[in-house]
């Protein structure tokens, strides 16, 4: 079985940084795509950032573009968001989300717990 867990959230004035991470575990061959999602409040589940498995290709939520900044390391099976610039609007709870490849050979759609992300203005 997979796990992955989600850290970094908290509350942040508007303006500031947060930098989240999320940490694979378990067993499994590989992790091709990782990305983060956020749900705001009333709202649907809505992707913010993705990047392949060698880190060459990112995309951005038109929202958060130049403000946040995925990355992973592939040696400890993480993934991170470094946002900055951040603003009231960015509040949600941001989900870690991974295509794992399990040992079978089987992609496995894989999500954290969440992480609650607040920015007060």
């Amino acid at each position: 079985q997979v796990h992955l867990v989600e850290s970094g959230g908290g509350l942040v004035q508007a303006g500031g940084s947060l930098r989240l991470s999320c940490a694979a575990s378990g067993s499994f061959l590989t992790i091709n795509i990782m990305a983060w999602y956020r749900q705001a409040p009333g709202k649907d589940r809505e992707p913010v950032a993705l990047i392949t498995k060698s880190g060459t290709s990112t995309q951005y939520a038109d929202s958060v573009k130049g403000r946040f900044t995925i990355s992973r390391d592939n040696a400890k099976n993480t993934v991170y968001l470094q946002m900055n610039s951040l603003k009231p609007e960015d509040t949600g709870v941001y989900y870690c989300n991974a295509a794992v490849v399990g040992v079978d050979y089987s992609t496995i759609d894989t999500w954290g717990q969440g992480t609650q992300v607040d920015v007060s203005s």
